[in-house]
């Protein structure tokens, strides 16, 4: 018997939207290389592993190439398949601990409440020539924080036009790059872009965690706590935001594309590494 192992476009209302997620369900430990090869295999963005403790889920979040301490989508991803396959009741909230800490879900009727850490970031008096010129684009704030630069540039017309040199980014030594601007539609409050080939992702479709940044960025420029944001990539994905204190509060809705069952055969392999390296 496998592992059951779910995809999920996760901050979307709709299939083919937002970013895809896969979410693996562990039923015993599994080492860390075991995990590193199924997200390779899944070649999503992010994988996430979960495996049920006394007081919650074990949650880890693993890209095609390494494991990261953060992720927003898959964490959203995550608690929609625990609600939607029975694992927990609709009313009961969803708690994981993580890299990044304890973190807490609620279902908020159709949409997913995350509550994560918030992730100031510093303004970059000198910022790297090779961010500049990877960017190309009229700048006017360049940030950072434990994860990510952070770069305004003048216009969501300039974001949306962006083409970025990935080569020059990814010498940078930062998980990513957020790049922002203010919403050119009174629908949004701000527009982003989320860039990380550092991580093996070129181009994120919908990054939960650069919210966490994005939040309290915004709210003090615009004066307000409660924002609406909207990733500009190719399959979009729009992100209610909430500042708080010491944490913020990110919602988004998902839906599942499909379920299935890792093989035997894959269930076993590395077997010897298993020994040694536990989850």
């Amino acid at each position: 018997m496998g592992f059951k192992v779910v995809h999920v476009d996760a901050f979307s209302e709709r299939p083919f939207g937002g970013n895809p997620a896969g979410v693996c369900i562990l039923t015993e430990p599994r080492s860390y290389i075991w995990m590193q090869r199924l997200a390779e295999e899944m070649n999503l963005s992010e994988t996430a592993f979960l495996r049920k403790e006394d007081d919650g889920y074990s949650l880890r979040w693993f890209t095609p190439t390494v494991e990261v301490e953060l992720c927003g989508h898959a964490t959203l991803a995550s608690a929609h398949v625990l609600w939607e396959l029975g694992y927990l009741p609709a009313n009961e909230p969803a708690h994981f601990s993580t890299l990044s800490g304890w973190l807490h879900c609620r279902r908020k009727d159709s949409w997913i409440e995350m509550e994560f850490p918030i992730e100031r970031e510093s303004e970059c008096k000198s910022p790297p020539k090779d961010l500049i010129e990877a960017i190309d684009a009229p700048i006017s704030y360049v940030g950072q924080n434990r994860f990510d630069y952070v770069v305004e540039v003048d216009s969501e017309t300039s974001l949306r036009a962006l083409i970025p040199n990935h080569s020059l980014l990814k010498k940078l030594p930062v998980r990513g790059v957020i790049v922002t601007a203010p919403s050119s539609s009174p629908e949004f409050d701000f527009v982003a872009r989320f860039f990380a080939p550092t991580i093996g992702i070129s181009e994120d479709p919908v990054t939960g965690s650069a919210q966490c940044c994005l939040g309290p960025y915004w709210a003090e420029r615009l004066g307000k706590t409660e924002l609406l944001g909207y990733q500009a990539s190719r399959r979009g994905g729009i992100v209610r935001v909430t500042v708080q204190k010491d944490n913020i509060l990110l919602a988004g809705q998902a839906v599942t594309i499909y379920q299935g069952e890792v093989s035997e055969q894959a269930f076993l392999a590395d077997k010897r590494a298993e020994r040694t390296l536990t989850m």
